[in-house]
This record gives structure tokens, C-alpha cells and sequence, in this order.
């Protein structure tokens, strides 16, 4: 039996569309005198319940520097996660492929902070069909139902949608409720990503 064609494609933002613009985990950890990896681990840990709208960001970091005795003001620690710029060749490629009739779609674990500049301030909007963020769903990879709720809302078969990250579990998870699921990280550069999309038979430029 021929599979599906390909007619949607997911991609994750921060390691496939976007990249850090600055040494964001350096930044974070000299807020604290001592034990500074553990303070970001900390902060990342905060963060979760952020990425499915449960808990305000501002109010998760302003927990956390105080539990560590922090001197930093909760917008220091929140500036961090502004250190982000999209890859000018990878837009370029998700608009080729709309251009060719391939919609294309944002899938990303964000909290609302970051999904506002992203969506609002950055203009991400306009690259894509639609875009998921999990704090506006309320579920985050690597949940099943995350994916669930995307095909539910394009009303796709999952066997008609590529999704790309460059987490494995993630990726995982994706391929368990049916969907093309697909490593890749921008440290591999833009050219293993168009091999990648080729491999679908996605119409890319030459």
C-alpha cells in the first residue's frame, strides 16, 4: 500500500526555526553567587507549568530568585529568554512551501512571555498557516494529546503530517499517534534540512 503524501509539516521552533543569539545560560547562572547550573536547572524546572499556561512565568521566575536570595529583579532574569532569532534560510523554506501548497505549521512547547514576542512582537504569525503554542493549548510535548490536539485542529490524518524537532521524545511521541516524525537540529545546517524535506518528495526549490 502507497503511504500518504505529505501535505502538512510541523516544525518545532527553538533548534529548527529559531537559535540563541547569546550565551542565555551563562547570563542566568551569574544571578546567584554559588551553584549557578543548578539555579538554571531550577529555573527550567519552574518553567514547566508555565508551558501549559497553569502558572504566570513572572511569577514562577519571582519564586525562584527569591528562594535563592537573588538580588536580580525579575526582568534581568526574564530577559534572557528574548535571546532568540529565527534562521532568515529556514523561513525562506517554510514560505517556498507554502508558496508550492504545503501548509506548514508551528509546533512549540512556549510559555506566554515567549510565545508573545515570538507570535506578537517577532512575527512568526505570518510564516505560518497556524501556529500551536502549548501554553494557548494547554498541553506540551511530548505528550501524545499535545499532537492529538493539532490534527484535531487541522483535521489531518496523521499520516499526512511531517513533524520535525530536535528532541528525540518529542519526536517519539509523534510518531507513536501516527504522524511522520523527523529528527533534525540547525547545528546541522540548512542543507541537511532541505535533504530532509526532499525525502518526503516536499517540493523544494533547486
Amino acid at each position: 500500500m502507497m503511504m500518504r503524501a505529505v501535505t502538512a509539516v510541523l516544525f518545532d521552533a527553538d533548534g529548527v526555526v529559531q537559535r540563541p543569539t547569546s550565551d542565555w545560560w551563562s547570563s542566568l547562572s551569574s544571578l546567584v553567587p554559588a551553584d549557578g547550573d543548578a539555579f538554571v536547572a531550577d529555573l527550567m524546572a519552574a518553567e514547566k507549568p508555565c508551558l501549559i499556561g497553569k502558572v504566570d512565568f513572572r511569577d514562577a521566575l519571582a519564586d525562584v530568585l527569591r528562594r535563592w536570595n537573588s538580588l536580580a529583579s525579575v526582568d534581568e532574569a526574564l530577559e534572557p529568554w528574548s535571546w532568540f532569532a529565527a534562521e532568515p534560510e529556514v523561513v525562506s523554506l517554510i514560505g517556498s512551501l507554502r508558496a508550492a501548497g504545503v501548509g506548514c505549521h508551528l509546533a512549540t512547547n512556549q510559555q506566554s512571555y515567549r510565545r508573545t514576542i515570538m507570535q506578537d512582537e517577532r512575527g512568526y504569525g505570518a510564516w505560518f498557516d497556524q501556529t500551536f503554542y502549548s501554553c494557548d493549548l494547554g498541553l506540551a510535548k511530548p505528550d501524545p494529546a499535545y499532537f492529538r490536539a493539532i490534527l484535531g485542529a487541522l483535521d489531518l490524518p496523521a499520516s499526512s503530517v511531517l513533524f520535525i524537532d530536535d528532541n528525540v521524545a518529542n519526536v517519539t511521541a509523534a510518531s507513536s499517534v501516527g504522524l511522520r516524525a523527523e529528527l533534525y537540529d540547525l547545528s546541522a545546517g540548512v542543507p541537511a534540512l532541505v535533504e530532509l524535506l526532499r525525502r518526503y518528495d516536499l517540493p523544494i526549490p533547486a
